[in-house]
């Protein structure tokens, strides 16, 4: 089922630690090679003799295998995984992942992974409720992680609710799943546009949006947890999406993207436009910058490439798919767009739905395509959007 998978397993400070033993038995008999990594606090739950009995493999707990400096590679280790599945994974160490700490083996592996990582918390009840945790956990959701939600149950503090690690049934379920959609669009290339544009006014200022980028990046990892290549083409953002099958090339203005989209384009499958791209730039770019007067200031403008209109007129074999941020007559806008840009299919959300548009980690669309199918959808995650969307891209592609 899963022979010659390899998967990493991170093992924390809970008492869930002792469900592992069970899931790294699971794990080896569908085939999978299996390493164990623990944190110290680990070892006061469950031995780490134990684990590599059953893993047939060393432990490892920290960096160094002896006094005379022989270390083990985390580099190496998150290279070598084709999954990490943190489990149990506590209420600490979700802190020390969401925030960038990196002070043991577990986390030094975690920031130098390539890999899709699965988390799979267990703490109380208070504990798994408090505000904090819930933020830490969707900032590890946002980051492309796989969170496994704890399970409703007793918990080892005497009260009964969600805290409990999902059973380790649950989770080879998922990892099943997992690999199961991981070769869906192998041998796919992909180019996606996301994040704002920056058109230079001089060489302080500049026109711009809120747009964070983050749809773009949840699409992207998505399609390359399914084995595509993808090429992201990505305006100004604070963060970029890590993953083996991704290559992020980083550009300022319209121009500048369009530009790398095309060269881009010619070989690729599939094309994503979910770049907010400034309709217009400044005519003349100050060399120095413009000093505060008194006078009103004129800035002429002129319009951008657009991006989605120039590929799909040139497009042969690609499926191309457009994005479309609307406020007034969301619809009929969409639908327009949808048959001027050559598109097969486009991704309609509003400012208009609290919780969608730019900034939000959330988001609400309605996806039409050429042939009048249209999918309306809740407000969810802008990861579940991405695999909403990817799904209905691949039942497209296999038609």
């Amino acid at each position: 089922m899963l022979e010659g998978k390899k998967v990493l397993i991170a093992v924390c400070g809970s008492i869930a630690a002792y469900k592992t033993a069970f899931f790294v038995r699971l794990l080896v008999k569908s085939g999978a090679e299996v390493q164990v990594i623990m944190t110290k606090s680990a070892k006061d739950f469950i031995t780490p003799l134990t684990l590599a009995t059953l893993s047939k493999r060393p432990v490892l707990t920290s960096f160094y295998k002896n006094e005379n400096g022989e270390w083990y590679n985390h580099v190496e280790l998150g290279l070598w995984a084709d999954l990490i599945v943190i489990a149990p994974m506590s209420a600490n160490t979700l802190g020390k992942l969401a925030n960038g700490l990196c002070d043991n083996l577990l986390s030094a592996v975690y920031l130098s992974a390539r890999c899709p990582v699965m988390v799979c918390p267990a703490m109380d009840l208070d504990m798994y409720q408090h505000p904090t945790t819930q933020h830490n956990l969707s900032k590890l959701t946002s980051y492309g992680n796989i969170v496994i939600e704890a399970e409703d149950g007793e918990l080892a503090s005497g009260l009964s609710g969600q805290g409990r690690m999902a059973e380790p049934e649950h989770i080879m379920e998922r990892i099943t799943s997992f690999f199961g959609t991981a070769e869906s669009f192998k041998g796919k290339k992909v180019v996606i546009t996301s994040g704002p544009t920056h058109e230079p006014i001089d060489p302080v200022r500049f026109i711009g949006n809120h747009s964070t980028g983050k749809m773009g990046t949840a699409i992207a990892l998505e399609l390359a947890s399914r084995g595509a290549q993808v090429q992201l083409v990505s305006g100004p953002t604070l963060t970029y999406p890590k993953h083996r099958n991704i290559q992020v090339t980083r550009v300022t203005s319209a121009q500048e993207m369009y530009e790398a989209a095309k060269s881009y384009f010619v070989s690729s499958d599939i094309a994503i436009f979910t770049a907010a791209v400034a309709d217009y730039r400044p005519g003349e770019v100050a060399d120095s910058k413009i000093k505060k007067t008194e006078q009103n200031l004129q800035i002429t403008l002129v319009p951008n490439p657009d991006i989605a209109k120039e590929l799909g007129a040139i497009k042969d074999k690609q499926f191309t798919v457009g994005f479309a941020l609307e406020t007034d007559n969301e619809e009929t806008n969409a639908l327009g767009k949808l048959k001027r840009k050559n598109l097969d299919m486009i991704v309609l959300n509003s400012l208009n739905h609290d919780g969608a548009g730019f900034a939000h980690d959330t988001n609400k669309v309605s996806i039409f395509d050429k042939h009048n199918n249209v999918h309306h959808f809740e407000l969810k995650t802008k990861t579940e959007v991405a695999k909403d969307l990817v799904d209905l891209l691949q039942q497209a592609l296999n038609e």
